[in-house]
């Protein structure tokens, strides 16, 4: 029943946003296109234009479609570019729950009472999401902390949603002429997992962690210190950090921050991440981002993060210096060394594509090219020859575009191809260059120590058993040429056997 009433609150808001001409557009039956044309719309919101009524839609139903409506603007891939940014507005504000829920969820979820757990506790959150809320607190050492705690009984309502967004996206493949491209219960799919990564905080301090530990001493960026005595899946304590929002431009003034050199630690932080540790922050928008006195920024929400693997960083790194060297072929190539491209694709063919799409970005100053919208472009040019981005790089392609619009937000004149440059190509030659070589062969001497003395041995045996191989092999031909010829002279032998009786 509550999934029935649930359906019908969604079915009266696209009712309210005249939402059903939209979708029919896209249907691919001719019938039920006009059928649902013709359904009765509100004209409520008929002036404004479809993507700023879906933007409201999905606020008009609260968080969980607001967090898919974010997922959704991190994918410009599957939406029209005035979709995604107009989704991309969308803000996790809601209301915050009460005190004594908070209270009594931490003291379940961490087994004491709050008393014993913090000297001292502020009832007012100060932040509230749409799966959590934060509140300012004292260990009993004198710290001051950060609490997140998780909404309590948000499980039913957000697996109810899921359930209906699973159905629907079924449907949706069905019925509309782009259903499969759009690939709706893909996304619904990685919704789910996002989401649920972002329920488990025990998750989040781990990331915080590792994030703190990756910039141990950094002169860049600070990440609060994890308290995991006082950290469970539903509660999640941090060090409290003080700092003026990254949005702040005039607080930042006034305290004398040198924005220019905020601007590049912002690139700098963000290639180290992805380049130099793999493991990178992929939720940097300007709210979870301070600045410090000194002038580093202060990480905060570590809930949603990704990992690259040598591969995707080699990928990242040939595409980038291959595009603004212009060199479309090796762009090509190393989609298809990638082994993302099918292997009977010309090399040819997609560096035409790749030509098309990255060439008018050169009639720009290059402080004016976005590496996001590059990224972006590329990976639609790849899905035209088959391929299958992977989730990790659209991810990276999101934040991407978070920190451009971020560094140029702090200093318009920001050139992030010269800020960018040095650390690829020192990446490159790290990898594939003379240094690669000898740091490879240190880290596998130890394994060398220990296949060395016994190679003679390995290697009589290898030949053993590929000269065993080999009279296995001649055995069983002489077997097959043994059976043929016994085969023939049965023939023969039949044959002169029926001439006998027939004679």
């Amino acid at each position: 029943m509550k999934s029935l009433a649930r359906a019908a609150v969604i079915g009266k808001t696209v009712y309210r946003y005249a939402l059903m001409p939209l979708a029919g557009a896209g249907v691919r039956h001719r019938t039920m296109r006009r059928l649902l044309a013709r359904l009765p719309q509100s004209s409520e919101y008929a002036a404004e234009t479809a993507p700023v009524r879906l933007r409201l839609a999905l606020e008009s139903l609260g968080p969980i479609f607001v967090k898919l409506g974010q997922v959704l603007s991190t994918r410009p891939d599957l939406l029209p570019p005035d979709y995604a940014r107009e989704l991309a507005k969308l803000q996790d504000r809601v209301p915050p729950f009460d005190a004594d829920l908070a209270r009594r969820q931490i003291e379940t979820s961490l087994g004491k009472p709050l008393a014993q757990l913090y000297a001292e506790f502020d009832p007012q959150p100060v932040s509230a999401a749409s799966v959590a809320q934060v509140h300012r607190a004292v260990l009993h050492s004198g710290e001051t902390v950060a609490v997140k705690v998780l909404r309590p009984n948000l499980t039913p309502v957000i697996e109810q949603d899921l359930a209906l967004m699973r159905f629907a996206a079924g449907w949706l493949e069905r019925l509309f002429a782009d259903g499969k491209r759009l690939k709706p219960r893909e996304v619904v799919a990685e919704f789910d997992k996002h989401l649920h990564d972002e329920l488990d905080l025990l998750r989040e301090a781990a990331n915080a962690s590792q994030l703190r530990r990756n910039f141990s001493g950094s002169e860049q960026l600070i990440v609060p210190k994890v308290y995991f005595d006082l950290c469970s899946r539903d509660v999640l304590t941090m060090e409290w950090m003080d700092g003026i929002p990254v949005s702040d431009i005039a607080a930042l003034t006034a305290q004398g921050t040198d924005l220019s050199k905020l601007a590049r630690y912002g690139v700098e932080i963000f290639f180290t991440q992805v380049f130099r540790h793999g493991f990178f922050h992929a939720d940097m928008h300007p709210g979870n981002i301070l600045v410090s006195s000194d002038g580093r920024y202060i990480a905060l929400d570590f809930g949603i993060v990704g990992s690259l693997t040598d591969y995707d960083k080699r990928y990242l790194a040939i595409n980038f210096l291959a595009f603004f060297n212009r060199d479309y072929h090796r762009v090509a190539t190393a989609h298809i060394e990638s082994g993302w491209v099918p292997p009977d694709t010309r090399a040819e063919d997609l560096e035409a594509a790749v030509r098309a799409v990255c060439e008018p970005f050169f009639n720009k100053p290059l402080a004016e090219i976005s590496f996001g919208l590059v990224l972006m472009r590329l990976f639609e040019t790849s899905r035209r020859f088959n391929v299958e981005i992977q989730p990790q790089l659209v991810l990276l392609q999101k934040t991407l575009l978070n920190i451009e619009g971020l560094g140029r937000q702090l200093d318009p004149q920001l050139d992030l191809w010269d800020t960018a440059k040095p650390f690829l190509v020192k990446w490159m030659d790290e990898q594939i260059g003379p240094r690669a070589f000898w740091r490879n062969l240190k880290h596998e001497s130890a394994d060398w120590a220990d296949i060395l003395p016994a190679l003679p041995r390995k290697l009589n045996a290898l030949v053993d058993e590929a000269r065993q191989q080999e009279m296995r092999q001649a055995y069983l031909a002489l077997i097959r040429s043994q059976q043929k010829q016994n085969w023939i002279l049965c023939a023969m032998a039949l044959i002169l056997l029926m001439m006998l009786i027939f004679k």
